[in-house]
């Protein structure tokens, strides 16, 4: 599936980002409802496990992560805008439920954003190395992992 593509010499939105980012960073289950405040309706979210359109199914997918997770939150540490398109690092904190209670994880990635006109978020694409930042830190799955990383370098 093709992703949208957006002409980088619209005027951008840095409000419209600054209150993405704050959101993200407080992101809670109560705070999930205001979630089409920030996304269109129609908006593309895609992730290594993820490929969704609508608010709907994006709710569903951040409520799946508060469900499953242990205080899950995200800390923004860098960004870029150019236009209507935004790129931000994010280191995100989190525990597993069902394993290794209390064990803070974390996991290093980036997303890139596509606002519309009116700043609301067309286009959510997390970027994350699955394997290394999550799948290691599995009993038996993460052993595996990392004797093929070693064997392969």
């Amino acid at each position: 599936m093709n992703l949208p593509v957006h002409s980088d010499t619209q005027a951008g939105n840095p409000a419209a980002v600054a209150a993405l980012v704050r959101y993200f960073e407080a992101l809670s289950p109560a705070s999930l409802a205001q979630l089409g405040d920030y996304y269109a309706p129609d908006a593309r979210f895609k992730d290594p496990f993820n490929d969704v359109t609508g608010v709907a199914a994006i709710r569903r997918i951040f409520e799946h992560m508060f469900d499953k997770l242990e205080a899950p939150r995200f800390v923004v540490t860098a960004q870029v805008q150019q236009g209507p398109q935004c790129f931000l690092t994010w280191d995100f904190f989190f525990g597993f439920k069902s394993y290794q209670p209390g064990v803070v994880q974390c996991i290093c990635g980036a997303t890139h954003l596509v606002l519309s006109d009116a700043g609301l978020v067309t286009l959510h694409r997390d970027y994350w190395d699955a394997a290394e930042e999550l799948y290691e830190k599995l009993p038996l799955v993460g052993g595996a992992l990392r004797w093929l990383k070693r064997r392969l370098a």
